[in-house]
């Protein structure tokens, strides 16, 4: 993975790097402190992840981060910021992770284990193999081996996502966007920062308030909101 920091406090950056080196395989190819200097390098270089400061000068994080979402490839944004404030924003626009300074190295080590295996997945989803059609989840302290066309949605419950089929429900313990970053896009949509939806089992598309919809599925008796920063996508998707 190819890593960019982006953190104008030198002593951050420096102890962000040596956990980066010390405990991942993780490159940092380069280094910024300021926004727009970001935005000029990602558009001619690609980078798997981004380590994301909220406060730097010139175009704030959450901006950055905001205009980095609309990108055609998407890196992960790894938010660490001393300002808790901007969590809802942050997962608003699927960061990967929000981690509050002081940080601890735990916490640390933690995120980046969790965004290898989260790259190495998304990779090996990708690759044209059609007979992978299976995921492994979690019920009753048992792993299932489960097809992905028997998951009908999943939704967040904290940083835990749970998984239905028509019967049963599962557990992953992941948050929905780094589960996400691990299914087929031809087969399933995040509509909402709390849902991710089978597109094969949707029913029925409802207008809803705010130019928002509601989906209704087959055989369950579940709708499934898609959220106006999801609207235009989802048009798109389905060809409306």
């Amino acid at each position: 993975m190819k890593a960019i920091i982006v953190e104008d406090e030198f002593l951050s950056r420096e102890e962000l790097k040596y956990f980066i080196k010390n405990y991942s395989s993780i490159e940092v190819v380069n280094e910024f402190d300021d926004g727009i200097d970001v935005l000029k390098f990602i558009q001619q270089n690609e980078v798997d992840v981004i380590f994301l400061d909220i406060n730097i000068p010139s175009l704030d994080g959450v901006l950055l981060a905001q205009n980095i979402s609309k990108f055609s490839k998407k890196p992960y944004i790894v938010f660490i910021t001393a300002y808790k404030e901007h969590a809802v924003e942050a997962f608003e626009i699927e960061a990967f992770d929000y981690i509050l300074k002081p940080y601890s190295e735990s916490r640390i080590i933690s995120m980046l284990n969790k965004l290898e295996s989260s790259y190495n997945s998304s990779k090996e989803n990708n690759l044209e193999d059609p007979v992978i059609n299976k995921i492994n989840l979690w019920k009753n302290e048992k792993i299932i081996v489960v097809d992905l066309d028997d998951i009908y949605y999943c939704t967040a419950k904290e940083r835990v996502t749970f998984v239905y089929t028509k019967k049963e429900e599962y557990i992953v313990n992941s948050s929905i966007s780094e589960f996400y970053t691990t299914l087929p896009k031809n087969k399933f949509f995040k509509s909402h920062r709390s849902y991710i939806v089978n597109i094969n089992k949707i029913k029925e598309i409802i207008p809803w308030f705010n130019n928002t919809y509601n989906l209704k599925l087959k055989d369950i008796n579940q709708e499934i909101p898609v959220s106006r920063s999801n609207i235009k996508k989802f048009r798109e998707l389905m060809h409306i």
